[in-house]
């Protein structure tokens, strides 16, 4: 049995002599300048990794719901995302649009949902209009908000209609 165990011993010692070198500088793919990150899909299910506590906000004299992002969703903040869900019209004089998760009779701003499930869509080019619950899908970047409190939590800044 020693000698079994002490064979071992010398073969894991020299086993490792008979391996093919592996190169010591590695070739790595050219990156162009031009290469752009592709997009993360994101679903409504990663959106919902917030908590919110109710804060008091002095300048409006109100208590609102203060977000606290989770990890999951802190690592794609300001990342290239793409989103499908509701179109809301908010203002459209001012091309002011919302993405939800779910049309308008049932979404956040009706009391159906939380704030959690609306984004708000910053248009790179405002030239395009949409009608309430159109199901569209958005790229753009991801931004985080939790102390605008004129501003939603979840932002798609730079956003484009994805074509369908």
């Amino acid at each position: 049995m020693t000698r079994l165990l002490i064979a071992l011993l010398l073969l894991s010692f020299v086993a490792p002599a008979f391996r093919p070198a592996l190169p010591t500088n590695p070739v790595k793919p050219a990156i162009t300048g031009s290469a752009v990150a592709e997009p993360v899909k994101l679903s409504w299910e990663t959106l919902r990794d917030v908590t919110f506590k109710k804060k008091w906000y002095a300048e409006e004299s109100v208590y609102m719901l203060y977000p606290t992002f989770g990890q999951n969703i802190q690592k794609l903040n300001g990342k290239p995302v793409e989103l499908t869900g509701y179109v809301l019209p908010v203002d459209l004089e001012s091309n002011v649009y919302v993405l939800s998760a779910f049309p308008y009779s049932a979404c956040f701003f009706c009391g159906g949902a939380g704030p959690e499930s609306v984004v708000s869509l910053k248009f790179k080019k405002a030239d395009k209009k949409f009608k309430t619950d159109e199901r569209r899908t958005f790229r753009g970047t991801l931004k985080l908000n939790a102390d605008n409190i004129y501003e939603l939590n979840y932002i798609l800044a730079d956003a484009e209609m994805v074509a369908q």
